[in-house]
């Protein structure tokens, strides 16, 4: 039997990272095509080592140098290529069968798109691509054929909630989709508590392991407005379909609810690997690495509404979904600015959100019917978010 030929886009973030020691797990089944990287040149490094791909892709000279200098010395054979349409190529390769989308925020849409493009099977850990570009994207993998699975533990346990191969929820008896939060590390904090909230606390996850960006997002609960937008255009619902239940144990990942009074959840420890792997083999089923859940050791399961006067970011993410047009792209485009602001020292924790409302009140919506046209509207939300955080920075 052939092997699963793989690409993994991101592969030094937490994702990535998982991604593979899933892939070693099963090393008979898969084989790495292509890794790509950004700033961990180092990781990278001793990833195309452990796991020999054929390509190795970074983002700049500078980057390339300093890999292939770190391969040289150790006899790694792994050619390095730079930039955008280097991403797109690994993603779109005729060789690969599986790519896992894992670059983090607005960068990972070009390859994402060419992957989905070259009707590839779509590993989706970038929800930024869904949020800036659903509609491209999704008719993409309707054009192409190509098999399009989520990543984040929020989708993937919807999708194994749902029934299989049905094209509209409402024939599948669904009534509504309830998105899980964990709340953050700030839960039933007041804004006037989170005013001196710092870096490390923002990025102080209490149960998940991930990245600064999504971190910090998961703080402000910017996150969980992405995943509902992301929701809309996976399972074809609208915004007011989706309801969002903060669940802090982050044991019960989603739940769908049917017409029937069923509501089936998906369950298992906070551990990233479970959809990873989920996924990777779908419609099979592999192991993991994560441990089996234990619910006497858990004991509880607290639920609660989500707080949308303490985290504004959630409701500006309500208020993008219910717009459409591209108001997800602005969203998205000046939370990343923003977020990259507060990482820097520029501005504090809830002045986040206040650059995101300033943002998009001075927005005028359009539809984008291209890739250009996205990539226009987050050029100026952009621009405009950098110019809110010169007037208000510390």
């Amino acid at each position: 039997m052939n092997m699963n030929q793989i690409t993994v886009l991101g592969a030094t973030g937490s994702i990535g990272v998982s991604t593979l020691d899933v892939i070693e797990q099963h090393s008979h089944d898969y084989n790495i095509f292509a890794l790509t990287g950004n700033k961990k040149i180092p990781l990278l490094a001793e990833q195309c080592a452990k796991f020999n791909p054929k390509y190795a892709v970074v983002m700049d000279a500078e980057a390339a140098a300093e890999l292939i200098s770190l391969l040289t010395q150790n006899h790694v054979s792994t050619q390095v290529l730079v930039g955008t349409d280097a991403l797109a190529s690994v993603s779109s390769h005729e060789d690969v069968d599986i790519v896992m989308a894992a670059i983090v925020g607005s960068a990972g849409l070009v390859p994402t798109l060419a992957a989905a493009s070259a009707g590839k099977k779509v590993l989706l850990a970038n929800k930024e691509s869904l949020v800036m570009a659903g509609n491209l994207l999704m008719q993409a993998v309707d054009k192409s054929g190509a098999t399009l699975l989520p990543i984040d533990s929020e989708h993937n346990a919807i999708f194994q909630c749902l029934p299989r191969d049905i094209k509209s929820l409402s024939k599948g008896g669904v009534s509504k989709l309830l998105l899980s939060a964990s709340g953050g590390p700030f839960r039933g904090w007041s804004l006037g508590d989170m005013g001196e909230v710092t870096r490390e606390q923002a990025c102080a996850h209490p149960n998940w392991s991930m990245g600064q960006k999504i971190s910090v997002d998961s703080a402000t609960m910017m996150n969980k407005g992405l995943e509902l937008i992301e929701a809309c255009w996976l399972f074809d619902v609208t915004y007011d379909q989706v309801d969002i239940v903060v669940h802090p144990q982050s044991i019960i990942h989603s739940l769908v609810q049917y017409v029937d009074g069923s509501v089936l959840a998906q369950m298992g420890n906070p551990d990233m690997r479970t959809p990873i792997a989920h996924a990777l083999a779908w419609p099979k089923r592999i192991t993991s690495g994560v441990s089996d859940l234990n619910l006497a050791e858990i004991a509880r399961l607290d639920f609660e509404e989500p707080d949308l006067v303490n985290f504004p970011s959630l409701g500006l993410a309500y208020e993008a979904a219910r717009v459409g047009l591209d108001a997800p792209v602005v969203l998205n485009a000046s939370n990343e600015i923003a977020v990259q602001a507060f990482l820097d020292g520029r501005i504090g924790f809830t002045q986040i959100a206040e650059v995101v409302a300033d943002t998009m009140a001075h927005a005028i919506f359009n539809e984008p019917d291209s890739l250009s046209g996205v990539q226009e509207s987050d050029k100026e939300a952009r621009a405009r978010s950098a110019e809110i955080i010169l007037r208000v920075q510390r």
